[in-house]
């Protein structure tokens, strides 16, 4: 590994139920955040803000969003505090030019799927966080190389974090009884894990929608997404390693991976 980088993370964020509680995912993410080096700022892409365009939360303050329904009152009690940053919004923007980034000063915040996971790795909330949108009007090709435009963070003490699920299909979601995952969310999920150290120019994970397990796996985009802002901001030679991994509900994909 190159020190002088910043490692890059993709988690699979699952229910927002983790926030309450503890189990193997939650407790490799509070490891994640006491043994890696201590980031200057995050620079988190979360599912949860899938829009037309791209766009960059710049407020000083943003507000914790609960973008979810039916959860127990304490998880719409919880709050993370951690404070923005517009100089951090303002690099981004410079980074992905050409591309049109659009400052958010007061709509956005930061989303289950971003405080989700980094309560349990930061639960202190004193890294600046900055959200960064998954323009949905674009190809997977864009969002990889969007996220090579954005390796540079990496050099300049900023951990990039994408939060999904590689395999997230709730209408197959096995609520109760028997929560043996699908054998074809099993193929997906191995697929993922096995091509992750690709590095050619048609990078399969890249053009996951070619896997005949992709329809069922991903029947939208966007929890997969973030893992190619994670592949993109890849150096050549670096590692990549799987601190956890595993199926829920039969049909939500748990894998997180970092590089570096």
């Amino acid at each position: 590994m190159n020190n002088s980088l910043m490692p890059a993370l993709f988690l699979g964020h699952g229910s927002p139920m983790n926030v309450l509680e503890e189990n193997v995912y939650t407790q490799t993410w509070r490891q994640l955040g006491a043994t890696l080096p201590k980031p200057k700022a995050i620079l988190a892409i979360s599912a949860h803000w899938y829009t037309r365009g791209t766009a960059v939360t710049a407020m000083s303050q943003p507000k914790t969003i609960h973008d979810f329904g039916g959860f127990p009152q304490a998880l719409f009690d919880t709050q993370y505090p951690a404070p923005g940053s517009p100089a951090l919004a303002e690099r981004v923007q410079q980074l992905l030019a050409p591309v049109a980034v659009m400052s958010d000063s007061t709509e956005w915040g930061l989303d289950h799927g971003t405080w989700g996971v980094l309560i349990k790795m930061y639960p202190d909330a004193d890294i600046p966080v900055v959200q960064l949108s998954i323009d949905g009007t674009q190809s997977a090709e864009y969002h990889y190389q969007l996220g090579k435009k954005l390796a540079e963070l990496r050099r300049e003490g900023v951990m990039i974090v994408g939060s999904g699920n590689v395999v997230h299909n709730l209408r197959m979601v096995k609520w109760q009884g028997d929560p043996q995952p699908y054998d074809w969310a099993l193929r997906f999920d191995a697929f993922v894990r096995d091509n992750l150290n690709d590095d050619s120019d048609d990078h399969p994970l890249v053009n996951f929608m070619k896997h005949s397990d992709a329809a069922l796996s991903c029947p939208t985009p966007e929890h997969y997404l973030p893992l190619l802002y994670i592949l993109g901001a890849k150096q050549p030679g670096e590692s990549i390693t799987i601190p956890v991994d595993g199926i829920e509900m039969a049909s939500l994909s748990m894998l997180s991976v970092q590089i570096g």
